[in-house]
């Protein structure tokens, strides 16, 4: 029934809908109900240790037999720059002082580790259906060690040339991120934020130049955008905003608050979350700070500073610093089950699509 089944064939899955693996309102429960409802489910594995990635996988199997996809980041880790941390505490003084906290107080490391030994050595053992990277691939040795397990690998390009560099570097899948997309942008040969493509004009230029099936990723929120995704050469969408209501995401209720709330224009790209561009809800720190600054530090230390003013603010209801990453499409966005949602999203999809061929 679906126009183009590489994807389904290839993941052994039942719809060619990915859930996008985001860090914080996905864990075991969410992507269970995922694959119950007949699609991918994500385990965002970049701010966990080997061990709880374990423990979740070990969940999942437990209680699903679908596939999984486990997904990392590939950037290229840079160290703390204790003077630009420092500028950065300096910049957001005002709002330690209006908390009551000791703007040089110790605070909790960046946990945003790329792909290494000790988690490839994990794959090895778990032998995932999926592995996706964020941010480009891993070193070649570490690559070539995760396809030995015989696992899909995909991959995330913003860019044509970024599409074709993962295709030609292994990637068995391309996962074509648009510039409406929610979270972290997965560029990695351009740093030019003005020059992103939309979903919309970089779909089929990517399915035209490349031979492995391509996933559409960005603004996609219903059965509409899906049936739009397929027309344009896709074999599968991933949707996350589309999720982030859903019972199973463990977002607070404040942050669901914010997503209830936003509308078309209620999204920006900032870097000064994390310090790499993102977008998502406009909250009061991007704001009045960003949403794009010189002085956040380089990924993903910048959101050293901000943890405190986070933690803090949330004790009082407020989502003045928490990211509220979500994609352009966030009003379509909903809070059914996930399982529900992603047999909806299918079969409203297949529906829009038979009725353009009669």
């Amino acid at each position: 029934m679906w126009p183009d089944r590489r994807l389904i064939d290839l993941l052994k899955i039942e719809a060619p809908i990915v859930q996008a693996p985001m860090i914080g309102p996905v864990d075991t429960d969410m992507v269970i109900a995922v694959i119950e409802g007949g699609g991918l489910g994500s385990l965002p594995c970049a701010a966990i240790s080997a061990e709880k990635m374990r423990d979740q996988v070990e969940t999942v199997r437990q209680r699903v037999s679908g596939p999984v996809n486990l997904n990392f980041f590939a950037h290229t880790g840079v160290d703390a720059d204790p003077r630009r941390e420092a500028g950065w505490r300096n910049r957001l003084s005002a709002y330690f002082a209006e908390l009551g906290l000791d703007r040089d107080a110790p605070s909790n490391v960046a946990n945003r580790a790329p792909f290494d030994e000790v988690m490839c050595a994990a794959v090895e053992e778990l032998r995932p259906e999926v592995v996706s990277f964020h941010f480009g691939l891993p070193p070649p040795a570490l690559l070539a060690r995760v396809k030995a397990t015989g696992c899909i690998v995909m991959g995330s390009a913003t860019i044509v040339r970024e599409a074709v560099w993962l295709e030609q570097n292994g990637a068995d899948v391309v996962i074509a991120q648009g510039a409406e997309a929610g979270g972290h942008r997965g560029m990695f040969l351009t740093h030019d934020i003005q020059t992103q493509p939309g979903l919309f004009a970089l779909l089929p230029q990517v399915v035209d130049a490349v031979k492995v099936p391509v996933i559409a990723a960005g603004g996609i929120g219903d059965g509409r955008g899906i049936a739009a995704a397929f027309a344009l050469g896709a074999a599968g969408v991933q949707l996350g905003t589309a999720y982030l209501r859903c019972p199973e995401s463990k977002s607070s209720a404040a942050v669901k608050a914010a997503y209830s709330g936003a509308v078309d224009d209620s999204t920006v790209i900032t870097n000064v979350m994390t310090g790499r561009p993102a977008r998502g809800v406009i909250n009061r720190v991007m704001r009045e700070v960003g949403p794009i600054s010189a002085d956040a530090p380089a990924f993903p230390h910048s959101a050293v500073a901000l943890g405190p003013l986070k933690t803090a603010a949330e004790k009082l209801g407020k989502v003045d610093f928490t990211n509220l990453w979500a994609g352009q499409a966030v009003h379509l966005g909903g809070a059914l089950p996930a399982a529900e949602l992603t047999r909806k999203l299918a079969a409203d999809a297949l529906a829009r699509m038979a009725a353009l061929k009669s």
